[in-house]
């Protein structure tokens, strides 16, 4: 590469790091003088980037937006922060529906790598292992994405069309929210104003989305992530489970998370304490004071609510969170949480 050339290509990665640069420090930078800045700043043009002369006593050149993206100067430890993205992104599923775009801005960045950056960081992806499987779930497309994204920072109403879980096809109008990203998927929540209720779509379920004139009102309350996980755990599912569990949310999260159940304070009158089971012949008793001190210290009793398809998974994550809890609805589960645990008692009376 001859050295006008380097020069130029340097003069591009200094203008890419931001902000107007005078042409006396581009000067001093590129060693050269400040009429070869000049034609540096032409060949730029010729190439189509997008160079903006900026006048006055702090004038000079910036980048401005361009009808194409220029090419993109990195440094080797930005070229690696944005290898390990692509790679992170593709694996937990948050692509755009152009599942090719990430591998082959991946292979670019690879190719043009100097050889031991490069073999360091082939290194970092063969001994890279998630804890999470791949995510296998469709990706939004990048269109839909962009024009949500620009409907919620300026509030814009949009019209969608949506494909529901049941496969049935129709149009919406939203006030979008926000975006957001939750295990493996793209969701836009927002105010359907047909119906002045929140909504959550997910966006691989979006076909077509079309912003619309006018404006509207930003709406009060949680921020978009904390709508979609309360959508999450109020969601209608075939079991409504309702449970008091005696501990702190931060303990009751450990386990059931804001996507699963919702965790609210009892009325100040307090939730009587869960009547004594009949005793266990094969246990000791408890005398009446050892109760009434554990009914009367320790943190108080929460109600906790979770919406699931199936009820077999829950007494395990009961038994984990080794809290006193009491099954207020279904029978189905107290049946399922007995059985466990004469399971548990049986297997540990084994020699």
């Amino acid at each position: 590469m001859s050295r006008p050339t380097g020069r130029v290509l340097t003069l591009l990665e200094l203008l890419q790091s931001g902000g107007t640069r005078t042409i006396a420090e581009l000067a001093e930078r590129l060693g050269v003088d400040g009429r070869t800045v000049r034609r540096y700043v032409d060949h730029l043009i010729d190439l189509d980037v997008p160079v903006e002369a900026v006048r006055g006593r702090y004038g000079g050149y910036r980048l401005g937006p361009g009808h194409r993206l220029p090419p993109l100067m990195l440094g080797e430890d930005e070229a690696v922060a944005v290898l390990l993205g692509l790679v992170a992104g593709r694996r937990t599923g948050l692509t755009t529906a152009t599942a090719t775009a990430g591998e082959t801005a991946a292979a670019k960045i690879r190719r043009v790598l100097p050889r031991p950056l490069a073999a360091r960081v082939d290194a970092v992806l063969e001994s890279l292992a998630f804890t999470e499987p791949a995510g296998e779930s469709a990706a939004p497309d990048a269109g839909i994405l962009l024009t949500l994204a620009d409907a919620v920072r300026h509030r814009r109403p949009v019209a969608i069309r949506y494909t529901d879980r049941e496969g049935r096809r129709g149009d919406r109008t939203l006030h979008p929210q926000g975006v957001v990203a939750h295990a493996g998927r793209w969701y836009v929540t927002g105010r359907d104003p047909g119906i002045g209720e929140d909504r959550t779509f997910r966006l691989d379920r979006v076909a077509d989305a079309r912003l619309l004139p006018g404006a509207f009102e930003a709406i009060d309350g949680p921020d978009p992530a904390r709508r979609v996980l309360s959508g999450f755990a109020t969601a209608p599912y075939r079991h409504e489970v309702t449970l008091r569990i005696r501990g702190t949310a931060e303990q009751i999260r450990t386990r059931l998370p804001a996507s699963v159940a919702s965790v609210t304070a009892l009325p100040s009158t307090g939730s009587p304490s869960p009547a004594p089971e009949p005793a266990d012949p094969r246990e000791p008793d408890r005398s009446e004071a050892s109760d009434a001190s554990e009914a009367s210290d320790g943190p108080p009793w929460l109600r906790v609510e979770v919406r699931a398809e199936r009820l077999d998974w829950l007494p395990p994550v009961l038994a984990a969170l080794d809290l006193p809890f009491v099954v207020e609805r279904p029978d189905e589960l107290r049946e399922l949480v007995v059985a466990l645990a004469d399971r548990f008692a049986r297997r540990a009376r084994r020699s």
